[in-house]
């Protein structure tokens, strides 16, 4: 009896093999085919503000109408530094641990911690202002190493002009930047020539970090004429309080980044970020499909817009000309 009892399991799992079998070969078969079809793209960012979320954003999109979705044939993951240098760094290395197809750094610091980590994973930058003094390529040539990206360059002397316009008596432009921050301290120099050129001072208001951004505000009531706000990612986080400071200060505030007009910014001449990540998508696709970064040059754009916000104005103490109005594409009244 007993051997009868041991025979009856054996005798079913006998029976099941040749059922089991083919299904069993038929899933192994087809893991292979998936794995050699999806593709890895890593995005980081320095810190989430909705510029930069535009940017995240914008190459996810671009991938998928490149017919890469996520699930189906991409892996997409994203993390943010919320910040902190330290963090981007960290992050930089467990992407290149996990070494993805593409890295995608949007903001210096987190582009500089990438580049630092990898130079054989392909890394594509995003949202950089000046990516030859960030030190991320050597010009804006095709570089023929594994980085290449797209820049948002702002245009400092169409900025300067419409300083003039919102306020047409400023001699004092206020700017509030980090002076840890490579492309920052480009765009103050910058700045200073274009005001220069139109006959205004530059007056400078330094914040190592998102806290101080208030105080950097603070520090230009009865110095300046305006603020103006580049795009400076802990001056950008920190835009509330610039704004604050604005309203008790009547000091009207003009930036570089549109999204802040919503957040209270009288007037701002930039990019679209969105595009910038669809822009920025288009390269990360092409090295997908075989190219190598090192033959793609940097990158910029030239879709610029003018997005105006009467009620911040009124609050600031400055009324829009009819004529600005006229010319923005965008009018928020938030």
């Amino acid at each position: 009896m007993k051997n009868a009892s041991l025979r009856t399991p054996f005798s079913a799992i006998a029976l099941a093999l040749p059922l089991a079998l083919p299904l069993a070969l038929g899933m192994l078969a087809a893991a292979p085919s998936f794995a050699a079809d999806t593709k890895s793209v890593a995005v980081t960012a320095i810190v989430e503000h909705p510029a930069l979320d535009a940017v995240r954003d914008g190459v996810k999109a671009e991938l998928k109408s490149a017919g890469y979705e996520e699930g189906k044939n991409l892996k997409f993951t994203y993390q943010s530094a919320q910040g902190n240098v330290g963090t981007a760094a960290q992050i930089a290395r467990k992407y290149v641990g996990d070494a993805p197809d593409v890295i995608v750094a949007i903001a210096t610091p987190s582009a500089q911690a990438v580049v630092a980590s990898t130079k054989t994973i392909p890394v594509v930058y995003s949202a950089i202002t000046d990516p030859v003094a960030a030190r991320l390529v050597k010009n804006w040539e095709p570089t023929g190493t594994n980085v290449t990206g797209v820049s948002d360059l702002s245009p400092l002397e169409k900025h300067v002009a419409l300083i003039k316009q919102v306020v047409p008596g400023a001699k004092r432009i206020g700017v509030i930047y980090s002076p840890g921050e490579a492309n920052s301290v480009a765009i103050v120099a910058a700045l200073k020539k274009a005001a220069t050129d139109a006959g205004m001072t530059v007056v400078e208001a330094a914040a190592a970090r998102t806290v101080d951004v208030p105080t950097a505000a603070q520090s230009l009531v009865g110095k300046a004429d305006v603020i103006y706000t580049p795009t400076d990612n802990n001056v950008v986080s920190a835009f509330e309080g610039i704004v604050k400071v604005a309203q008790q200060a009547k000091l009207p505030v003009v930036a570089a980044d549109t999204a802040t007009v919503e957040r209270g910014a009288v007037a701002a001449l930039g990019l679209n970020y969105s595009d910038i990540g669809r822009q920025t998508g288009k390269i990360v696709v092409r090295i997908l499909k075989g190219e190598k970064p090192g033959t793609i040059a940097s990158q910029t754009s030239t879709n610029f817009e003018l997005v105006v916000n009467p009620g911040a104005a009124k609050l600031q103490g400055v009324t829009l000309s009819d004529a600005l109005l006229k010319t923005a594409k965008v009018v928020s009244t938030k």
